[in-house]
């Protein structure tokens, strides 16, 4: 299913393999969340999409937790930023911006998506869904 929405919009879209719903449960014990469903979904049939010039659309598993863990823990950021608690980063714009999950209350309870400006440290809607966010960021719909 995510194979072929993506390649509808990039025909050219490079996936990862599969994950086990093993390495979805390790990964989200690590980060201390349950991931949103289309993102486990999507995870589970291709472990990251990349773009155009290998852009990642979508991170590895081990990269969002990676990513994740660095942005809560580094000590810089927290004097640069507002607090990277409240987001759940599953891929970037390639200039710095990522794009994210709001985190209320401990647990993902919208399937919004939002993009984390690396410069001004907004945090902007810019989908209603990771389907959509796949769809919009492909026809340049999502401008940053």
């Amino acid at each position: 299913m995510w194979r072929q929405h993506v390649q509808q919009f990039l025909a050219t879209a490079e996936f990862g393999a599969a994950l086990k719903e093993e390495d979805v449960l390790a990964a989200e014990a690590a980060l201390g969340i349950k991931l949103e469903a289309q993102l486990r979904s999507c995870l589970l049939e291709t472990n990251g999409v990349k773009g155009e010039h290998s852009l990642d659309l979508l991170w590895p598993i081990e990269r969002i937790v990676a990513d994740n863990r660095h942005f809560r823990s580094h000590l810089d950021f927290a004097e640069l930023y507002m607090p990277f608690d409240c987001l759940l980063f599953f891929a970037d714009a390639g200039n710095g911006d990522q794009f994210a999950y709001p985190i209320l209350a401990g647990a993902i309870r919208r399937d919004d998506i939002f993009v984390w400006n690396h410069e001004d440290d907004s945090r902007t809607w810019v989908a209603p869904s990771l389907k959509t966010y796949f769809e919009w960021l492909l026809t340049d719909r999502i401008q940053l």
